[in-house]
């Protein structure tokens, strides 16, 4: 086929995800017989078009993203070549093969190239831009007639109730090396973070501990003077001070009394190794979601928990809950409002057109109960002979409704065909993502009990 007029890339996208999962007969441009496993989900972020994408070639199975271009030419055009973000990246998919150059990462290694062109007739380019890409071929869509809601449900409820039970064991693992406020703290920041910003909030905790932030709250020391210390270790060792940051982010502009008190607080504190704020990712990340907030929202958390200590006295609003008082107790435990520096402010030297007194809202907080303090309640009860704090928040757990929808979720619904009602618990949620981390993007279709559904 001969290129008559210029293509859409998203017309590569779909014929990537839509036509190709049945071929045998693909070939890489380096000679590489190539089958897909499994496509990949789109990207809404900046990096390559698909993530977490599962082929096989002569090498064997290899997992990683895809990047998507009319013309091979287009990865060096976009200087892919030269950002380290593209380095998971295992095929190059395009249309028309037009360069020379091989597909190279920023790491040095070489990724082999697809063109279509090859595969693909005039009918199938014209079918791919008509119908959006439904992953048809996928062995779980074509199962959806065999499909009941209650199978369906009963599916997700268990694979939702093997990620909880996945991640208490994470914590039992953690609890057997580190003290457990700690490893509530280390969670907790964690969930601060989403996913872009997760691994940095994580490495935050682990350079300063939980123990240093409790020390400066001894003695006699006033609330406020209390939340300013601990904001200005945590986000001084995070290296998002205004002092510590470029330009563009506010260094060098004038700051109130609160950003100055800071800085004098960070300065005598001594700490000597501090991240960068180049760790941190900020692209597409809405500004009331930046790290330097989130990580505020913690020093108003531990000032809030300061005299019984944020492991017990959040164990205690759990033992606490009830059907009655609603699921939002534990949320409210969780969630921080303030009328200080950072509801007028999305980040330091970025004032906020208005005032957004919630540093760390309901959803987020619900998030981090399901995903953090239950699952760790499940094994600290166990780990300290407490089976009634392990059952309460398991069962908490099987009740919870549903959270804010994520885009795995989103992608997952897509995929399946199922609708949202059906999706009705935050544990039919987890068994969603747990599908997709445990059996999608790992290329275990032949293990996964919806595609053999009804066989």
């Amino acid at each position: 086929m001969q290129p008559t007029k210029a293509i859409p890339e998203r017309w590569v996208v779909e014929i990537w995800q839509s036509l190709l999962q049945d071929r045998t007969d693909l070939v890489t441009e380096e000679g590489e017989p190539l089958k897909i496993i499994y496509p990949g989900r789109i990207n809404g972020d900046r990096g390559a078009d698909l993530l977490d994408a599962v082929i096989t070639t002569s090498h064997g199975l290899m997992r990683g993203d895809i990047e998507v271009h009319v013309k091979s030419s287009d990865w060096r055009a976009h200087r892919h070549h030269l950002d380290p973000i593209y380095n998971r990246v295992i095929l190059h998919v395009v249309f028309w093969h037009n360069s020379k150059t091989a597909t190279n990462l920023q790491n040095g290694q070489r990724v082999p190239t697809l063109a279509l062109h090859k595969f693909i007739s005039q009918t199938d380019l014209h079918a791919s831009s008509a119908y959006p890409s439904t992953n048809r071929h996928m062995p779980c869509r074509n199962a959806v007639v065999r499909w009941n809601t209650g199978v369906m449900g009963k599916l997700l409820d268990t694979a939702g109730e093997e990620r909880f039970l996945a991640k208490a064991a994470d914590f039992r693992m953690a609890l057997a090396q580190t003290e457990a406020s700690q490893s509530l703290y280390q969670g907790i920041m964690g969930a601060l973070g989403y996913t872009k910003n997760k691994y940095p909030l994580v490495e935050l905790a682990h350079r300063m501990p939980l123990q240093r932030l409790e020390s400066v709250t001894s003695g006699k020391t006033s609330d406020a003077e209390c939340l300013a210390r601990q904001q200005a270790l945590l986000l001084g060792t995070a290296g998002l001070l205004p002092s510590q940051r470029s330009d563009r982010y506010g260094a060098g502009k004038r700051h109130d009394g609160w950003v100055e008190k800071l800085e004098r607080f960070w300065a005598s504190s001594r700490q000597s190794e501090a991240m960068s704020e180049d760790d941190w990712h900020l692209f597409k990340v809405r500004p009331s979601n930046f790290p330097s907030r989130r990580i505020a929202a913690m020093s108003y958390l531990l000032l809030r928990y300061r005299e019984g200590g944020i492991l017990e006295e959040l164990v205690d609003k759990l033992c606490e809950t009830t059907v009655d008082k609603g699921y939002n107790w534990l949320e409210k435990a969780l969630r921080v409002t303030t009328d200080g520096y950072w509801a007028g402010h999305l980040d330091f030297g970025l004032p906020s057109r208005r005032s957004i007194p919630a540093i760390l809202g309901e959803g987020r907080a619900a998030d981090i109960v399901v995903n953090v303090l239950l699952p760790f309640a499940t094994a600290w009860g166990r780990l300290t002979a407490q089976p009634e704090l392990a059952m309460k928040a398991f069962e908490l757990y099987h009740h919870y409704p549903e959270l804010a929808v994520n885009t795995i979720e989103r992608h997952m619904r897509n995929q399946l065909g199922i609708s949202r009602y059906l999706v009705n618990s935050a544990q039919r949620q987890q068994g969603l993502i747990h599908i997709y981390r445990t059996l999608c993007s790992q290329g275990k279709c032949h293990s996964c009990p919806i595609a053999n559904l009804g066989d």
